[in-house]
């Protein structure tokens, strides 16, 4: 008997150890491994598994080409991975099924069933263990290189992602989202289905933060820092992560001169996700602020849990300046009479802050080491930033016209400015454009984009010789469509802005019906971003010995009168025939400011210089009125300058030109029957017309095309 109860006594412990909690990964070829070197230690359950520890016993039950539909090709209620699956009993099930449903065979003939017959195979995990939960995966990205992808599987995958969200609002299950944390990340998908090593690496972390809620505690943005301007007067919506489940607090104070007064508070608890938001009272113009960022495990009371406190805080007006060389281009490098007068300017300190966004790697004449590569695949072409007050040093290395054009807003509006700038240069428009709306509206742009004649030909070559060094095919590079949105714009949701000003376009110029489409997609992606309607303040291209750009530019104009609440500003009088880059940017800035004031600010402004708006044949001579046309005159005194004028469509000959009222009659005594009209038709142009405030007249051609 001693001996029998001396055995008890040593075998309790193991007795009373706790049973490993059983994970079932179920799902198709991406949770099976396949394409990995080693799917016995690559795949995303076997990460999964060193990521849990041993309190979890993980097993993987992934079948290759295994669909969700129970009529499809290869149901995977039919494959002995399921049976294996329901009599292993896990506590925990992972479901990632739904990509081999995009097949033709499957999802138009039975996509009616997959809702119903997602819930009869949770149905049957939860009958052979009443006590699990169940996760259910948004898929994994299905990348336009499929090569069904534009014959139907792009449309199918997104149909059925609906329906695995509304499956998850319909039972008591946990979505876990691994198409978001993928989606941006083409090089981990060589075959633009199955994920590399590093992919699954990150499926593993993903389903490893929603089983634990551990998303390593309280995290902000990175545009949250000291000094940071929040835009004044709206509702403002301050997020971040934290565990799941953890209690946020979000304090708003100013300090006084004894004390800090508390302005106001607002409460969150930090979702399944991790991810929580609180929505602060609007606030009026002001400096000085405390924001202060608590959060609390419920499991933890006595502990003081996490605290984020960002100091010096302002309310004012929020812009975000983008585009490439021309927006890059620095206060330092335009002409010393700019230079000097923001030097004297900043001896009245102004309350301009700047979060400048440096690219750690320039997409200069050279090869990209190796580091470079790799960090530009992660997505991090951007160096980290931080809100700064403007003063000499920072201010030099800023963008000329972003600062030109905050310094106006600043003396006209007398509030706090902020300013982001993450401008690329060389950068296409296209490079900027989210992936989901190139997929549906322009897919073409994605395809062999280093060798597509869609991509300018010096974009390809520049980009072309940065990677050169690169030994993999799915090397990333700026000037990628998409990439700039995936690296610099997505990361700056959530930050409330007031507008946007864009100089861009040289990089474009060689195929103007490209950048038709292009432009208003652009604007409409970061609309879908930033909120409806932004305002989309943009530069028309300069002078410039360049062949394509005085229809880019009437193009332009085009542009602005199709698209809602944007404006563009008219450098050609500023343009350099032997330089892209003309150093005059302070008249660039104002304009751009000019159409703020005007439009956003209501101020008694005039927005542009003279803007075509219609013509009217009389006799043998063209009138042709314009927007903003009151005091039109030369700039230099003289005649007008640039006006052509033709019966034939392409037979222009140059036209004598008066300004009579506020319309300029055209006519050449050789033409009696005049149907075209154009101004300014040159690639650097000496075109002189102005109106009252000295502001240019955007070059134009009209007529029957």
């Amino acid at each position: 008997m001693r001996k029998l109860c001396l055995i008890i006594v040593l075998l309790l412990p193991l007795l009373l150890k706790a049973q490993p909690v059983k994970v079932a990964c179920v799902g198709n070829s991406v949770t099976f491994g396949y394409g990995l070197e080693n799917p016995e230690k690559e795949s995303y359950p076997v990460q999964l598994q060193q990521l849990l520890g041993e309190n979890y016993l993980v097993k993987n039950f992934g079948k290759s080409g295994a669909t969700l539909l129970r009529k499809g090709h290869r149901p995977y209620n039919e494959q002995e991975e399921y049976k294996n699956a329901i009599a292993f009993a896990g506590d925990i099930v992972v479901i990632h099924l739904g990509l081999n449903d995009t097949d033709p065979r499957d999802w138009p003939n039975y996509g009616d069933d997959f809702i119903k017959d997602y819930m009869a195979l949770i149905q049957d995990f939860r009958t052979a263990n009443p006590n699990c939960k169940i996760y259910i995966c948004r898929m994994t990205p299905i990348g336009h290189n499929h090569w069904r992808f534009k014959s139907g599987t792009r449309d199918w995958y997104w149909k059925i992602q609906h329906c695995i969200e509304v499956v998850t609002e319909q039972t008591d299950c946990q979505l876990i989202d691994l198409q978001e944390i993928l989606y941006h990340r083409p090089d981990l998908f060589p075959d633009a289905l199955h994920p590399t090593k590093e992919g699954a690496g990150i499926i593993a972390r993903q389903v490893y933060q929603a089983i634990t809620g551990d998303f390593g505690g309280l995290q902000m943005p990175d545009f949250y820092s000291d000094n940071m301007v929040l835009q004044r007067d709206i509702p403002l919506t301050i997020s971040g992560k934290a565990n799941a489940g953890d209690q946020i607090s979000v304090l708003l104070r100013q300090p006084e001169k004894r004390k800090a007064k508390e302005i106001q508070t607002q409460l969150a608890t930090a979702g399944n996700d991790g991810r929580w938001s609180v929505t602060l009272n609007p606030m009026a113009a002001g400096t000085n602020y405390t924001l202060t960022v608590r959060s609390q495990s419920p499991a933890s009371k006595k502990s003081a849990g996490s605290e984020i406190t960002y100091k010096n805080i302002a309310f004012g007006e929020v812009w975000l300046c983008s585009g490439q060389s021309n927006m890059v281009f620095r206060v330092d490098q335009s002409i010393e009479d700019e230079q000097n007068e923001i030097k004297n300017y900043l001896a009245t300190n102004p309350d301009i802050r700047l979060f400048n966004e440096k690219c750690n790697w320039l997409t200069n004449d050279y090869e990209w080491p190796e580091t470079a590569l790799d960090s530009v695949n992660r997505l991090m072409h951007f160096a980290p930033a931080k809100w700064e007050m403007c003063n000499g040093q920072n201010t030099t290395e800023f963008s000329a016209v972003a600062f030109q054009f905050g310094k106006m807003l600043s003396d006209s509006l007398n509030v706090p400015i902020g300013l982001i700038l993450n401008a690329v240069g060389g950068s296409p428009t296209e490079s900027w454009i989210d992936r989901k709306t190139l997929e549906f509206e322009f897919p073409d742009m994605l395809y062999n984009w280093k060798d597509s004649d869609f991509i300018q030909q010096w974009v390809r070559d520049r980009a072309k010789k940065n990677i050169a060094k690169s030994a993999t095919k799915l090397q990333r590079h700026p000037y990628e469509p998409c990439y700039l949105f995936e690296s610099g714009i997505l990361p700056l949701q959530g930050c409330a802005i007031k507008g946007v000003i864009w100089y861009q376009g040289e990089s474009n110029a060689h195929n103007i019906e490209t950048h038709e489409k292009l432009f208003p997609l652009l604007v409409q992606s970061w609309r879908n971003c930033f909120g409806d309607n932004l305002p989309f303040y943009f530069v028309q291209l300069s002078s410039h010995d360049r062949p394509s750009w005085p229809a880019f530019r009437n193009s332009q104009r085009l542009l602005m009168s199709k698209l809602e609440n944007t404006g563009m500003a008219v450098c050609s009088d500023f343009g350099d025939k032997y330089d892209v880059h003309p150093r005059h940017k302070k008249a660039v800035g104002q304009r751009l400011a000019r159409w703020a004031l005007h439009d956003l600010y209501g101020l008694d402004v005039v927005p542009s210089g003279p803007l075509f708006k219609s013509i009217e044949t009389k006799g043998n001579a063209i009138f042709v009125s314009f927007d903003y046309a009151e005091g039109l005159h030369a700039n230099d005194g003289k005649a007008l300058r640039t006006f052509e004028i033709a019966e034939q469509e392409g037979q222009f000959v140059p036209a004598n030109a008066e300004i009579i009222g506020n319309q300029v009659k055209v006519w050449n005594d050789s033409i009696q029957n005049p149907r075209f009209v154009r101004y300014g038709w040159q690639p650097t142009t000496d075109a002189n017309l102005v109106n009252g405030d000295g502001l240019p007249a955007s070059t134009f051609g009209v007529g029957s095309w």
